[in-house]
């Protein structure tokens, strides 16, 4: 989030960016993780892309995070928070609107973004950047996998 979008006082609300619903192909898995009051606090805020490089526009209702692409509005993750620190994520598996297709790298994925979401003020450049960085790494890697073959 860019400091003047937090310093609105109003958080975001579905109503403020294109959305689509989560696709019927999804798969859910539980993300274990705990969250400061202040963190909460930050997410409930939400984010409204207030550039191109920002990939992200998410929002809450209630105790759940609805985050969407912003340039096409795809539901990629809902995370239903819990008391516990144990959270159900539901991750959108449709391949025209999502290729990843492992829990576990979206669990690395979405710890990463909530990292840099929960920060005051959330800087949609160094997202871009880290997120370009983590592309270019897995295709290193998988050029590196053919190599070996």
């Amino acid at each position: 989030m860019t400091q003047g979008r937090r310093s609105e006082n109003r958080a975001a609300r579905r109503s403020d960016w294109k959305t689509l619903p989560m696709p019927e192909r999804h798969e859910t898995f539980l993300l274990d993780r705990s969250f400061s009051g202040r963190e909460m606090e930050i997410l409930r805020q939400g984010n409204v892309p207030q550039a191109m490089e920002d990939k992200w526009f998410w929002f809450m209702e209630g105790s759940t995070l609805w985050a969407h692409r912003s340039w096409t509005g795809y539901c990629i993750y809902r995370i239903d928070f819990s008391d516990d620190g144990r959270h159900t994520v539901t991750v959108n598996r449709d391949p025209g609107q999502y290729g990843c297709t492992s829990a576990g790298e979206d669990r690395e994925n979405l710890n990463s973004l909530l990292d840099m979401w929960t920060q005051a003020p959330y800087d949609h450049y160094d997202a871009w950047i880290s997120e370009v960085g983590g592309a270019l790494e897995k295709q290193k890697k998988a050029r590196r996998g053919k190599k070996d073959r």
